[in-house]
């Protein structure tokens, strides 16, 4: 890793209308990091990354992409992201919609990287010339995916990016998610699926309560209250709590 700081959120406060969601959030991903973020439904993961995108306001505190503020537009130039949900224009063939989203990040489409993702992920790269009404839920995923990847963006954030996949495609996006490490990428993702933290991440964030409970590497969280990733996690979070909202 290097030392450049890639993500910095420093006392952040964020929330909707007059409900807090998060009250003093403070962390940070070194350059070629994966950083993962864990909590339970409702703990405020997903809020928390729209509020790094500047799609949701912050109160107050700063956040800063490679060193620039998040509400400058040029911030944005550094980052990809896959929604929770991807929901693919159900009109377009899966290559046009790729073309789309690539042509957003200022990316040329290239058939041939295109196909070499698709099959890095499981999917037969024919599947790219059918129209995205035709896709499964896994399908249509794995095209966010495709999408995100050739971006080439130095900093990419994923939330729950094995939403629907099959178990040959969660461990093709494991190898892809390590092999980017490896290049220098630094990733953040937002997952439920500890055994997949677990492998991947090399730090992670526990969101609770509107702050983080824990940050650091998986292995600190077992040392420090025994078991399993997921034994750990919730002892760190006093044993879990009903969902919220």
């Amino acid at each position: 890793m290097g030392e450049t700081q890639a993500l910095a959120v420093d006392s952040l406060a964020t929330g909707y209308k007059r409900h807090s969601v998060l009250s003093d959030v403070s962390f940070g991903v070194g350059e070629g990091e994966i950083f993962g973020l864990v909590g339970l439904n409702g703990a405020g993961k997903t809020t928390l990354i729209k509020t790094i995108l500047d799609l949701v306001p912050a109160a107050r505190g700063r956040i800063a992409l490679f060193g620039e503020a998040h509400t400058r537009p040029a911030s944005r130039r550094h980052l990809a992201f896959l929604p929770e949900q991807v929901l693919p224009s159900p009109t377009l063939k899966g290559r046009e919609w790729v073309r789309l989203i690539l042509g957003h990040h200022g990316v040329r489409w290239r058939r041939a990287d295109a196909d070499r993702m698709a099959e890095a992920l499981a999917l037969d790269p024919a599947a790219l010339d059918r129209r995205v009404a035709t896709y499964s839920k896994g399908m249509g995923q794995k095209l966010g995916l495709i999408a995100t990847f050739l971006s080439e963006r130095p900093l990419l954030i994923l939330d729950e990016p094995t939403r629907g996949l099959d178990p040959l495609a969660r461990r093709r996006l494991k190898e892809l998610v390590l092999a980017r490490r490896v290049a220098g990428t630094t990733i953040v993702l937002s997952s439920h699926i500890l055994a997949d933290v677990d492998a991947l991440c090399d730090r992670i964030g526990i969101v609770d309560s509107g702050g983080l409970a824990f940050t650091g590497a998986p292995a600190s969280l077992r040392a420090e209250h025994g078991g399993d990733l997921e034994q750990a996690f919730l002892s760190a979070i006093g044993g879990g709590a009903p969902e919220r909202g």
